[in-house]
């Protein structure tokens, strides 16, 4: 692709453009607007409170930047802080309540919709907040027939993310073990720590046949399981597998905005 054919990262940002110019991008065929959602929590000894929302903005600009300048996408400022209250027993952790979320994105996206937009993707971040936003996105469907919404979780979907993560991390690495110690060794290595935990295996076992997370899952808090914080073993974290990680996330999520803006989902509405 030509880079001059590439956007800055400016021009994707609505709280950036002057007015005129966001409603000539929300009449557009396919007008898609893109809202980032992280948390502010304990990540452990060795990562930063911020981890999920920095993966989300990352990740989310690294994919705008690829996508054609004249696609009729935009982002909106990051949410910073989410709903996490299986971490609020750890210091440093903020958590809003799920009332307010769902409020905040039902008046968000009343906005877009009568600025004319017609998709709002829920990029979110944080695992804990998956079912949140999957609710959220149905009541403002419900609202706003007219608006697509797809709330989606950065690291469900694109292919090829977990090809380098050996179990039993894969699926019992949840929170700041290898995937995300490496991912913040590749974008921002000043913000981690020494340390390498492993952590997890802290109270009573799991009932067999349930588990965190899956098909049969338990509302678990984070201290029923973890007495640092972390959910996994960080301890053969790497920049390289981290590079890794970043290039198959945005490369994924690449495909699904361009697949995406070359459909006519959901179509006409009939009120």
């Amino acid at each position: 692709m030509n880079p001059q054919a590439l956007p800055s990262p400016t021009q994707r940002r609505l709280e950036l453009l002057p007015a005129p110019q966001a409603t000539a991008v929300a009449s557009e065929k396919g007008s898609t607007v893109v809202w980032p959602f992280g948390a502010v929590e304990q990540h452990g000894p060795h990562l930063p409170l911020g981890t999920d929302a920095l993966f989300a903005e990352r990740v989310l600009d690294a994919v705008l930047q690829e996508l054609p300048v004249e696609a009729p996408i935009l982002r909106l400022p990051l949410q910073a802080i989410g709903f996490s209250p299986e971490h609020r027993s750890f210091a440093g952790t903020l958590t809003l309540p799920a009332e307010l979320v769902l409020q905040l994105v039902l008046e968000v996206g009343r906005g877009l919709a009568q600025a004319g937009f017609q998709r709002l993707v829920l990029f979110n971040g944080h695992g804990g907040q998956i079912g949140l936003l999957q609710v959220a996105a149905r009541q403002l469907r419900d609202a706003c027939p007219d608006l697509a919404v797809l709330p989606c979780f950065l690291w469900s979907g694109p292919e090829g993310v977990w090809d380098s993560i050996p179990e039993p991390e894969r699926s019992q690495g949840l929170h700041a073990g290898l995937a995300e110690t490496s991912l913040m060794l590749q974008l921002a290595p000043e913000l981690v720590g020494p340390e390498r935990p492993v952590d997890g295996q802290a109270g009573p076992a799991i009932p067999e046949g349930w588990s965190l997370e899956g098909a049969a899952p338990c509302a678990w808090l984070t201290s029923d399981v973890s007495g640092s914080g972390v959910i996994g073993d960080a301890r053969g974290a790497s920049p390289e597998l981290g590079q890794h990680l970043f290039k198959a996330l945005v490369a994924g999520w690449r495909r699904r905005f361009e697949s995406l803006l070359a459909s006519d989902w959901p179509g006409p509405h009939s009120h």
